[in-house]
């Protein structure tokens, strides 16, 4: 007899600021802490405001530069994920799976080539040629197209990845991407010349995802009183 394929729920929260988006994150980490069952898998799906992230290798960050990129009018938050500054914004989807390795594999390093390997997979149903690099997030060429970041604790996954659909590149000439330089960013509606909008992308990244993950999905509603 084989074993049951994980089951995980879909949760679409819309546009969200990114502050709010790491509280309901901690309370999705939760319901798998204060629960014996492995029953809480989670897919949390959003689009932020402009906003600046850095990650935990990354706590000194300049107060200046800080300052600086507040007042382009986005946001600046310093948060737990791996990984240097990067940018969120409008027409970007965001990723935040909120898994249980325990029901996969209880490897962080497997974990992250499967999200690799999601948005590789996404890429090539759009005739996009994409891979990794030493660098990471997934390539298109020496550009950057998804952005990826997690933390992990007690094999308990948040933040996750940021997927480039038709974003304003302009706001990432303002940082060096992930502190990697003489690499450039890309996006979906950029590779293909025309506009690929969040909407479009979602069907293809939750079809890829189910079969990287071999999971299934089951969508859900986020209730505001969690």
């Amino acid at each position: 007899m084989y074993p049951s394929k994980a089951a995980v729920e879909v949760i679409q929260l819309g546009r969200i600021s990114y502050g709010r988006a790491l509280q309901v994150q901690q309370l999705y980490v939760r319901r798998h802490l204060d629960s014996k069952d492995k029953l809480h898998n989670a897919l949390l799906l959003c689009e932020h405001p402009p906003v600046y992230t850095i990650g935990i290798r990354q706590a000194l960050y300049p107060f200046e530069e800080e300052q600086r990129l507040k007042l382009l009018g986005a946001e600046f938050f310093r948060s737990n994920r791996g990984g240097l500054i990067t940018f969120h914004g409008p027409g970007q989807l965001v990723c935040y799976p909120i898994l249980n390795l325990g029901c996969f594999k209880k490897s962080v390093r497997w974990y992250v080539c499967e999200l690799e390997g999601t948005v590789i997979n996404l890429c090539r149903k759009y005739g996009i040629k994409a891979s990794t690099s030493p660098n990471t997030g997934v390539w298109v060429g020496s550009n950057k197209i998804c952005a990826i970041g997690i933390h992990c604790g007690r094999y308990i996954t948040s933040h996750g990845l940021a997927l480039n659909c038709n974003t304003d590149m302009g706001w990432f000439e303002n940082i060096v991407p992930c502190g990697i330089v003489g690499k450039g960013v890309t996006s979906l509606s950029q590779e293909l010349g025309r506009d690929v909008s969040i909407e479009e992308s979602i069907p293809l990244l939750l079809e890829t995802f189910r079969d990287q993950f071999d999971c299934t999905l089951h969508n859900g509603e986020y209730s505001n009183n969690e």
